[in-house]
């Protein structure tokens, strides 16, 4: 009983305004001392209360780092190549996260073919291998805002986990599409000895 009569009457204190007295212990901000925007301040030379920003800064929603990293984007063009550089961290990372979110639809190796995608009733899932040549920048902005049916992911997976995903997307389709004789010189055996076996 006595914890919640100490929880009621936090609750009831924090609420009060102390009848608006800017001395008290619990002074409301909103009835602080402050400058407003767009009012005049006598503390500064010029009379305004509105501060120039110190030089060099930008606001926080401004893309920082390489232009397109926030956007898949430069001067209204999609983004060619990746913007972050390409490690074997960065492409496990992106295989996680496209695993746990993309391959419900696109299937675990990008080509469409996923059990959700059998019984969608719409449209199916494109084969993200097969799409045909698109800038990185297409897949980060379909993952950021949505595409067609598919809903924005930006909630789910953060920019820099975008582009993991997109990098390893890319890594899908290397490997679904590459010519076996671009391939190192064991595989291109154990895929021989593979159809031998099999006829």
């Amino acid at each position: 009983m006595r914890p919640l009569l100490v929880l009621f009457l936090a609750a009831t204190v924090s609420g009060c305004n102390c009848g608006g007295h800017t001395g008290e212990i619990l002074q409301r901000m909103e009835t602080q001392e402050k400058f407003l925007p767009y009012r005049s301040a006598d503390l500064f030379a010029d009379g305004r209360a509105n501060r120039v920003p110190p030089e060099g800064t930008i606001p926080r929603e401004w893309p920082v780092g390489k232009p397109g990293i926030n956007t898949g984007e430069v001067n209204g063009k999609l983004v060619e190549t990746l913007p972050v550089p390409v490690t074997p961290e960065l492409l496990a990372r992106g295989k996680h996260r496209f695993d746990v979110v993309c391959a419900t639809c696109h299937g675990l190796v990008g080509n469409g073919d996923s059990m959700v995608a059998d019984n969608m009733a719409t449209r199916l899932p494109p084969s993200l291998v097969a799409i045909g040549p698109r800038p990185v920048g297409f897949f980060f902005k379909a993952i950021t805002e949505g595409y067609g049916l598919m809903p924005s992911f930006a909630g789910e997976v953060p920019t820099a986990e975008r582009w993991a995903v997109v990098a390893y997307i890319r890594a899908l389709q290397l490997s679904q599409n590459a010519p076996v004789s671009t391939l190192p010189a064991d595989v291109q055996r154990r895929l021989r000895e593979g159809e031998s076996w099999q006829r």
